[in-house]
Parts: structure tokens; C-alpha cells; sequence
């Protein structure tokens, strides 16, 4: 297959990404990191029942047979699988102990075990060892294409743009499909690249058939669009990706973050809801709370955040290591000086945009403005085109007397999205009246 410079040439490409875990954009205009799954070793996972028949069935197999190290990766890889759709960090010891099983078993060469340890360790942010099993898996057999997605996570997440981009190629080489174009687009669109990161989704969407992945593609290319602006697209998107599959949690969350941004606030609060009912992801309890929090429903604002919190330390109970999401929230609605101290050590673990903007912003809260800049800068670096970005950049500069500067992006803000975010958007239009 010719090779596929993705940061050089414009994606009329055939080359894809094999569904081996999925990006998770969501979140009033924040990009978060990916959703670091996996499935089953073979690239293909197992939706809702059809999971959680997998597994039993795997169970049952080794109950005859425990010495299968092939069936103990692969019903370690399930319950990480299992983990992402239902929110449920206790299933990662037990991922954990199956996994270990399978590479005991067979010590030598076993790549299926080594790529579910490492896309166990990239659902606990432990993206070290992610990119530790993952080397080692493509070092057993270059050929196994399953460990590129792993690599490629863990490199994006550790701040490894050149690897990364790298890792996606090879998985792209190796296994044109949905997932590979969708971490191609979100390599593009990390690059400023947002017209090609929606060409190579549309492509992953043409070669997808089962109807989870084209629902994921579906929302995927709408996340582009609530990203730019684009409120009633993206909602049409995310409507579309729901009738592809009602069960895809992700879309219905995002529908609640275009109908928010669209002043449909009854409608967002009731999909914000019924999307934390079915899955509890921090991200969402912390979307759901802002939202109430602009709404001025403090009380209700409040439980969201508490139900956070509790959400971070069952994930933390179970290995999980998140100072971003906790450090995001603390600098905003909690103790900013404490959201410094956690982003600090998020950043010696892993100096990538997301942890940049983060830290950045909650230096600025604390008055530590040079340094602020610093970082909102490098979170620039790279051209993404993300309006709370441009945001917190513009309020620092303002911050700083940079009055032109912040001029220049506090617009870019609200040009590239006008309802990035309930709060902060408003905040963003009040200061740039003021320079004006």
C-alpha cells in the first residue's frame, strides 16, 4: 500500500483504522482524550448484549479449559470493552487479572496480551505502560495491527505528535477501516486540519456496516461540527447517529451540547440526564452541572459536581489515574490553587494540548499569568482550531495587557464557536465589548 503522509498531503487516501477502541471528543467544546478501548483481540467490538454474551461465554469456555491463554486475552480485552460502555471502572482489576492470566500462560510472543495490557493501561491513563505494551506487541509481530491503535492512543496522549502520527500510518498501512481513519482524524483535526479530519470520517463511514460503528462515525463528523460552530448541524448529526443506533450514549450527549448551545435548554438538560442515567462519565456529570449552573440552578449544579467526584474516586479505586478531568473542575468550580497542584503532576506524566490548556488555565486562576501564557501558547502550537482554547488564551493576554492579542483570540473564540461553552461564553463576549 503507498504511503499516506497525513500531515502533508490532503486526505484523498485509502487507508483506515481497524475499531480497536474510540475517540471520545465530548464535552462543551473541550476536546477530552481518547476513549482508549479495546475490543477483542480480532479488532471487533461487541456492543451492549451482544458483549456481555462474549464474555459469558468466554467465562464458560475457560472453566473448561483454563489453560487457554488465547481465550484469557481475549476475555481480558472484553471487559475493558465492557468498562467504556457502561462506565464501570471495576471491571478493569478483573481485565487486569485476565490479561496477566493470558501472559503467564504463554509468556513468548503473545501480542494479544500485550495489546489488551496496553489498552488497559490507556483507559487507566497509565499511558506509559500503554506505549510500553504497546512497542513490545509491534517488537513480538509487526504485523499485528491491533497494537498500532494502542500505540498510537498511548503517543497522542503522552504529547508524542511525531509518534503518533506515525503509529497511525502504520495502522493505516496495515488495516484500512473505521478506526484508523477516525484516530487520523483526530490527528488532522489536533493540526488545524478540520477539513480533512471530516473527509477521512466520511470515508471511515462508507467502509463501516455495522451499525455501532456507523453511528460512532456519524458522531464523530457531528462533534466537528458543534466544535465549529455549526449548532444545528451537528444536532441533525447527532439525531442521525441515534437512529443508526439508540443505544450510542456518546450522540446523545452531544445532541444535549448542540440543543445547549441552540437555547433548547429543557430539551439539553433531558438528554444530559438520560445520558448520565445510562452512563455516568464524569464529562458528562460536568457538562450536565455547567449547564445547570448558567441556568442558575445552583443546587442542582452542585449535585452533578458531587456525583463527579464520587465517579473520580471509584475510577481512581480501580487504577485509574485522571488528574485532568479533576484539575479541569477544580480550577473552575472547586479550589484553583489544588487544580494546579493535580494538573502540575498530570503534566509530568504527559505534556500533550489538552494537559497545556488545562494547566494554563488554572495557573491564570491563581494569578500566575506568565506562566500561564506559556502554556496556553504550546496548547496553540499546533494550530487547533478549539474555541475554549482561544478563550483561555485571550483571557490571559487580557490578563497581561496583551489588549491586541486578546482582542485577536478572544474573537477567534466566539468566530470559530459563539456557544463553546454555557459559562465561559458569555464571559468571553462581556470582555470583548469591553475592548472594544
Amino acid at each position: 500500500m503507498r504511503r499516506l503522509p497525513l500531515l502533508l498531503t490532503t486526505l484523498a487516501l485509502c487507508g483506515g483504522l481497524a475499531a480497536f477502541g474510540a475517540l471520545d471528543r465530548t464535552g462543551s467544546g473541550t476536546p477530552r482524550p481518547a476513549a482508549d478501548t479495546a475490543g477483542p483481540p480480532d479488532g471487533r467490538s461487541a456492543p451492549g448484549s451482544s458483549l456481555s454474551h462474549a464474555i459469558s461465554a468466554d467465562q464458560q469456555r475457560l472453566r473448561q479449559l483454563p489453560a487457554d491463554a488465547a481465550v484469557w486475552a481475549r476475555l481480558g480485552a472484553e471487559y475493558v470493552e465492557q468498562a467504556r460502555l457502561t462506565a464501570d471502572p471495576s471491571y478493569y482489576p478483573k481485565a487486569d487479572e485476565a490479561l496477566h492470566r493470558s501472559l503467564d500462560l504463554a509468556p513468548q510472543a503473545n501480542t494479544d496480551a500485550l495489546t489488551g495490557l496496553g489498552a488497559l493501561a490507556n483507559a487507566r491513563h497509565l499511558f506509559d505502560q500503554a506505549r510500553e505494551f504497546a512497542e513490545q506487541a509491534v517488537t513480538a509481530s509487526p504485523a499485528h495491527w491491533p497494537a498500532y491503535a494502542v500505540l498510537a492512543d498511548a503517543r497522542t496522549q503522552l504529547g508524542d505528535d511525531t509518534g503518533a502520527t506515525e503509529a497511525v500510518q502504520q495502522l493505516l498501512d496495515r488495516r484500512p477501516g473505521t478506526a484508523s481513519f477516525t484516530r487520523a482524524a483526530y490527528d488532522l483535526e489536533q493540526h488545524g486540519r478540520t477539513d480533512d479530519a471530516r473527509a477521512a470520517l466520511r470515508q471511515a463511514l462508507d467502509g463501516a456496516y455495522d451499525p455501532a460503528d456507523k453511528a460512532f462515525c456519524q458522531y464523530q463528523i457531528a462533534e466537528l461540527d458543534r466544535n465549529s460552530g455549526r449548532a444545528e448541524d451537528a444536532l441533525a448529526g447527532y439525531r442521525q447517529a441515534l437512529r443508526t443506533d439508540p443505544d450510542h450514549t456518546p450522540a446523545l450527549a452531544g445532541q444535549a451540547r448542540a440543543e445547549a448551545a441552540l437555547g433548547r435548554n429543557d430539551d439539553a438538560l433531558r438528554d444530559y440526564t438520560a445520558a448520565v442515567a445510562r452512563v455516568p462519565l464524569p464529562q458528562y456529570l460536568l457538562e450536565l452541572g455547567e449547564l445547570h449552573e448558567s441556568l442558575g440552578h445552583p443546587e442542582q449544579a452542585r449535585e452533578q459536581y458531587r456525583l463527579l467526584a464520587a465517579e473520580q474516586q471509584l475510577a481512581a479505586a480501580n487504577g485509574v489515574v485522571d488528574d485532568l478531568t479533576l484539575g479541569q473542575y477544580q480550577a473552575d468550580h472547586g479550589d484553583p490553587a489544588e487544580a494546579v497542584r493535580l494538573l502540575r503532576a498530570e503534566w509530568a506524566r504527559r505534556q500533550n494540548t489538552l494537559v497545556a490548556d488545562a494547566l494554563a488555565w488554572a495557573l491564570h486562576r491563581t494569578g500566575a499569568d506568565p506562566e500561564a501564557l506559556t502554556l496556553a501558547r504550546r496548547a496553540q502550537a499546533h494550530g487547533w482550531h478549539n474555541a475554549l482554547f482561544l478563550y483561555h488564551l485571550g483571557t490571559i493576554e487580557l490578563a497581561l495587557d496583551h489588549t491586541d492579542d486578546a482582542r485577536t483570540h478572544l474573537t477567534e473564540a466566539l468566530t470559530t464557536d459563539p456557544a463553546f461553552h454555557p459559562l465561559q461564553a458569555p464571559l468571553a463576549r462581556t470582555a470583548l465589548t469591553a475592548l472594544r
